[in-house]
């Protein structure tokens, strides 16, 4: 068995992992990147964040040629060609999976395929490919997350899946359920509805898209809606099973009631995702786990195994990718004997559909809840000149500020693009900035990142165009 020395060791390739090893090796630190997939990424890039995407996107372009260009003076008749579609969206994870090899090579990081085993706080073991054992002064642990399952229902990537078979479906299904209201099944559930699915959301809370601003949740709700989607709310599914042709549900209120069969061609299970520790060797190795299973971190992102760290779903809180590459860079920093810190409470957080939604901060429930005495700022984006003139005008955007400071304290957008909207308020919040900041801030005419200027204007009761 063969034997090599590294500064740090990273098990996993996925956005955190890989982002963590290039910056360690952007300082001058000896790093190694395990992954056992056979492609880097992770999740997010292999059948995550990417090809959901990609599907989103072309699936856009369909449910615009097919209803809405006529409206622009353009007559089209389009056919669907799903083979090529998924064969786009394969491309370009493909190419973006490359691209990681290649800034790999590039910054000298070492990538090991196989699974990597925590054999003690000085080594990582290599199972599953070329059998090595590499010595390390550090370990991250980046190994993320894995879709969550539902008691007594088993996913056959077939009739009952998960969002990876969900991405690799080779027929639109005439009717597909959706098993849980958050950003994954709203996503997915939107591709397969502008592809000409009828899509039904079957959700255990009272509404869709936990944890968003109650405005934010009502907004979107309706306008899915009107897109064709159909929700069953504060519902749960006790039983389902699958034939050759479709899966039958057994569909009961939440709190108590007659049970209702429901039918449909395909069933998605998106009821969240849980973390991926298997064969880690976490509990030889001595480090302590939540009672769901998530590894425990102090500030520093370190377990209580000194030399060893953890980011990224596999430690909870938000599971997005951009999270954990601020955590991956931190622990890059602090191993290399440089500060790190993340600023959770200004990471974003963005729902692909269309329009998007979009959130940074606090919520106006949770405004309410700490007692914090605030001010709304609020403009539509019927009001806003670019969102009119693509015929795209549903949302708003939303600011809450300090009512004391005006330090804007959260920002919520429903609105195209509003993932790239949403990013003027989390820069203003990362320096601490107020909403008086955004609203002097001079916007180009017409954008419909105006409509952000204009909400901070609302703040103070100013607001132009309304």
């Amino acid at each position: 068995m063969s034997e090599t020395s590294y500064d740090l060791v990273v098990i996993g390739g996925g956005p955190g992992g890989y982002v963590a090893a290039i910056r360690a090796a952007q300082l001058g630190l000896k790093v190694a990147c395990v992954e056992k997939r056979g492609t880097l990424g992770g999740t997010c890039l292999n059948v995550g964040c990417i090809p959901s995407k990609a599907l989103l996107q072309s699936s856009h372009h369909f449910e615009t040629a097919s209803r809405h260009l006529e409206a622009h003076g353009i007559k089209v008749s389009p056919k669907l060609d799903l083979d090529t579609m998924m064969a786009r969206k394969d491309k370009v994870v493909g190419d973006l999976t490359k691209g990681i090899e290649f800034l790999f090579r590039k910054n000298k990081v070492d990538y090991v395929r196989g699974t990597g085993r925590i054999g003690s706080n000085v080594s990582v073991d290599i199972e599953g490919g070329e059998p090595a054992t590499l010595k390390t002064e550090n370990i991250l642990i980046a190994t993320g997350s894995e879709s969550a399952t539902l008691p007594g229902i088993a996913v056959d990537e077939n009739r009952i899946v998960s969002s990876t078979g969900a991405l690799a479906l080779t027929k639109v299904p005439k009717t597909l359920a959706v098993i849980g209201g958050g950003v994954i099944g709203l996503e997915l559930g939107s591709v397969w509805n502008r592809l000409g699915a009828e899509v039904t959301v079957i959700e255990f809370l009272d509404d869709i898209l936990p944890g968003m601003d109650a405005e934010v949740r009502k907004t979107m709700r309706r306008i899915l809606k009107k897109q064709g989607m159909a929700f069953r709310l504060s519902s749960k599914v006790t039983a389902a099973k699958a034939s050759k042709t479709q899966v039958t549900l057994n569909l009961e209120p939440r709190d108590g009631g007659e049970t209702e069969i429901l039918k449909s061609e395909v069933m998605l299970v998106a009821v969240g995702r849980r973390p991926h520790t298997e064969g880690l060797g976490l509990q030889s190795a001595g480090i302590e786990q939540d009672a769901k299973g998530f590894v425990k971190v102090d500030r520093d992102l370190q377990t209580n195994v000194p030399g060893i760290f953890a980011i990224g779903d596999v430690i909870g809180g938000p599971m997005l990718a951009h999270k954990a590459e601020e955590e991956g860079i931190a622990v890059a920093e602090l191993v290399a004997g440089k500060a790190g810190h993340v600023a959770y409470e200004t990471i974003p957080g963005v729902i692909y559909t269309h329009p998007e939604a979009a959130a940074v901060g606090h919520s106006e429930e949770t405004l309410k809840e700490a007692g914090i005495d605030y001010k709304v700022g609020k403009f539509p984006m019927t009001a806003n000149s670019r969102a009119r003139c693509n015929a795209d005008a549903d949302g708003f955007v939303k600011i809450l500020a300090d009512a004391r400071t005006d330090r804007v304290l959260g920002c919520h957008v429903v609105a195209p693009q509003a993932g790239e909207l949403i990013q003027e308020a989390v820069l203003c919040m990362e320096f601490g900035g107020s909403a008086e900041d955004l609203a002097r801030t001079c916007h180009a005419h017409p954008g419909l990142f105006e409509a952000v200027k204009e909400a901070a204007l609302d703040v103070a009761g100013r607001a132009i165009h309304v």
